[in-house]
């Protein structure tokens, strides 16, 4: 337990945003019967461990302080696995991903660069000799070899540690096979690029050529001996990495993948590009190798079928959308008793059954396709935004919930194993269920926010905007409608409540979410300092409809702006004691540039903000995120002035701090720059705080909590009015 003198900020730095000591990566095997996981020790330690819970019982597989690595400090991480990591967000070390064969009898993952397996029968584990550093290894199906990736080639050893040897190397400087290019890993998520053929001789793999994308460096003001850091980063209406597919046997004979060059019947448009450069997914199933391409402009996408033996590709469904698609997690999959199951683009984003023509119920908001299991299939969806629920379908049952309580659930399955993954507002667990029966949990090691959340979840607006607003603790309402500024000031001191909002309100993210999750104590933590604090999910979040995200569509700024400016009026209407006459926003990534937009476009709302990591200059985003909602910046550039922040600096006439981390690579620092100079040049004050060292995630001790205290000083100092 946390030393009682210890307060919400450090807690926050120590248990990186409480994720130590989570459960993840659940991989259940398919007679049900094992199931691993990562998870720190503790919810303090940063070395994640491999785990298995058989027979109702849990205990490690492989840790790395017992292998001699010490969390990553025994050997340096290669740079392929640090940019993996960046993607993923991950705050640990030591054993942070693996992957197993088909049985899920063998594990492999990688430390310090080296290879390692583990049985999960006996519990041996065994370093594998490799010819270099290992990245993102991968068992065959039948656990006889494991595929990794070493300086950009693709490699194979056997399981016994014989027979290294190269399946596909890079012809230049500028080519991988088998590993992400940046939009693939940051704006797609898709992670992996070889799959093994399910007989486990033969892979498909990426070949991804970056020559065309243009090269960025990223120096370190701190170290100026430094060189800076070269980057390939593909902005918008910038050149795209060149992808291409392989099929690869394990003697090496390729067979080059004949993938579409252009979308037929494509949509029309103020902007159209047919072209397909993205890879949006791929798979190796009993069914074949399958894949996905999506066109540049993500209005068109065609899902294949490839032969092996020829790299010919038959076009299985040409999916469209006026707006931009976007795709299922899991999704293409193909069962043999739904046959192909695809993302529906209209009304409600859900799931089509090609084998059944049964689609999801309309209002079913579809967020992940979870898998296959005893002839089911599980998924993750949402009827109310706030939440998330598991459901199984199949033909003859038809769709079942299998979770009831408020929350966020998610689940891994194998044979009539699920393992169910439930974040509700009183915690997070892990349950194992056989047959639909409980039959054991797996801990959850995380520690307990010091500040117990109190978040109230309202609904505001004609939009029906779903919100979460905080109250000081000792602040007990009998009801909204009964609050009292006097009430208010027994309890929090004299005068009416200040607000902070707190939003993401982003695609691919909500905060108002009935689970728990690291923002909602921290909100409640600067409603602790006397505040109000609102968290808003408006137009472009998921969870609602296909109308909802597409609102945003060709202006990302001005629509989520209205939504954060309008749930601040319609919650003082329900809490008269909240003072809008002093309202602070915040936010980071999205949030960041949320809350810069907000003080720039909506001042009478906003009176103060702190933007971290803000994309100011959209030109400078990448191209498969910005071009989704904003179309290409050449042809269409009033998307990008309207929403840019940058053009607009000159509106400036509120109190605003920029945080930035010098060594962002997603979000780089010259956003920052850029849009300082920019107010700089207007005559506009603001306050800039570089983060010396740190990437997009901040996690680092020291610094996260004392940028929380910051921020709070920065908005008590710009809301008083003493000060004005």
């Amino acid at each position: 337990m946390p030393a009682t003198s210890e307060d919400l900020p450090l807690q926050f730095a120590r248990t990186k945003r409480f994720s130590l000591g989570v459960p993840r990566g659940f991989a259940v095997s398919p007679d049900g019967a094992r199931v691993l996981f990562l998870r720190t020790a503790s919810g303090r330690s940063t070395t994640g461990l491999l785990w298995l819970y058989e027979n109702g019982e849990e205990r490690p597989l492989a840790d790395p302080l017992a292998l001699g690595d010490g969390g990553d400090a025994g050997g340096e991480v290669p740079e392929a696995e640090r940019i993996r990591r960046e993607r993923a967000r991950e705050t640990s070390a030591g054993i942070v991903s693996y992957a197993t064969d088909a049985a899920v009898r063998l594990a492999a993952f990688a430390l310090s660069g080296a290879l390692w397996t583990v049985t999960t029968d006996e519990g041996v584990t065994r370093r594998i000799p490799t010819a270099g550093p290992v990245v993102t290894p991968r068992p065959s199906p039948d656990g006889t070899h494991i595929a990794y990736v070493s300086g950009g080639t693709l490699r194979v050893v056997r399981a016994d540690g014989t027979g290294d040897h190269a399946l596909a190397e890079p012809e230049g400087p500028d080519i991988t096979y088998g590993l992400s290019d940046h939009v693939s890993a940051e704006s797609l998520e898709r992670t992996r690029s070889f799959w093994w053929s399910p007989d486990g001789t033969a892979l498909l793999v990426v070949r991804v050529d970056n020559a065309p994308v243009q090269q960025w460096y990223i120096g370190d003001p701190a170290h100026p001996a430094r060189p800076p850091r070269a980057i390939r980063y593909p902005a918008a209406g910038t050149a795209n990495a060149r992808l291409s597919l392989h099929v690869v046997d394990l003697d090496g004979h390729r067979v080059d993948v004949d993938l579409p060059q252009e979308a037929v019947s494509h949509p029309d448009g103020e902007w159209t590009d047919p072209a397909f450069e993205y890879v949006v997914q791929a798979d190796w199933s009993e069914a074949g190798p399958l894949a996905v391409v999506q066109t540049r402009d993500q209005r068109s996408a065609y899902v294949l079928r490839i032969d092996p033996a020829t790299g010919a590709t038959t076009p299985l469904r040409h999916l469209t959308d006026t707006a931009w698609l976007e795709f299922v997690p899991g999704t293409p999959a193909i069962t043999a008793a739904t046959g192909l199951v695809l993302t529906t683009q209209e009304g409600t984003r859900g799931l089509l059954m090609t084998g059944t023509g049964v689609r999801t119920p309309e209002g079913m908001y579809v967020h992940e396709l979870l898998g296959t299991a005893g002839g089911r299939l599980y998924f993750m969806a949402a009827e109310e935004p706030t939440e998330a629920h598991v459901w199984s379908y199949d033909t003859e049952n038809g769709f079942i919930r299998l979770t009831d309580e408020p929350g966020v659930h998610h689940a891994a399955v194998g044979g009539d194993t699920v393992v169910l993954d439930s974040s509700t507002l009183d915690g997070q667990t892990v349950t194992v269920l056989r047959d639909g029966t409980p039959a054991g949990r797996i801990e959850v090691l995380a520690e307990r926010p010091v500040t117990r959340p109190r978040p109230r979840f309202l609904t505001l607006g004609e939009r029906e905007l779903r919100a979460a607003l905080y109250l000081p603790t000792s602040y007990e309402p009998g009801s909204p409608e009964s609050a009292s500024s006097e009430s208010v000031s027994s309890a929090s001191g004299p005068g009416r409540l200040p607000v902070i909002v707190h939003s993401y309100s982003g695609p691919g993210w909500q905060t108002v979410v009935k689970a728990a999750r690291w923002h909602h104590a921290v909100n409640q933590w600067f409603a602790d300092q006397g505040f109000a604090v609102l968290s808003v999910d408006g137009r472009g979040t998921p969870g609602r409809d296909r109308a909802w995200e597409t609102a945003i569509h060709g202006d990302q700024l001005m629509p989520v702006v209205e939504d954060q400016a309008d749930a601040v009026r319609a919650v003082a209407e329900l809490f008269p004691e909240l003072d809008t006459s002093r309202v602070a926003i915040r936010g980071w990534s999205f949030g960041g540039y949320l809350a810069a937009g907000a003080v720039l476009h909506r001042p009478e709302v906003f009176h103060a903000a702190v933007a971290g990591a803000a994309p100011t200059d959209l030109r400078l985003y990448d191209t498969h995120w910005k071009e989704r909602y904003l179309g290409h910046p050449d042809i269409q550039p009033d998307h990008y002035d309207r929403c840019s922040l940058v053009a607009h600096a000159h509106k400036l006439t509120r109190p605003l701090m920029l945080v930035h981390g010098m060594a962002d690579d997603n979000v780089v620092p010259a956003h920052m720059v850029r849009f300082s100079a920019a107010l700089l040049a207007a005559g506009r004050p603001h306050t800039v705080l570089p983060l010396a060292g740190a990437t997009h995630l901040v996690a680092q001790e020291g610094v996260i909590d004392t940028l929380l205290r910051m921020d709070l000083d920065f908005i008590k100092k710009s809301l008083d009015p003493r000060t004005a």
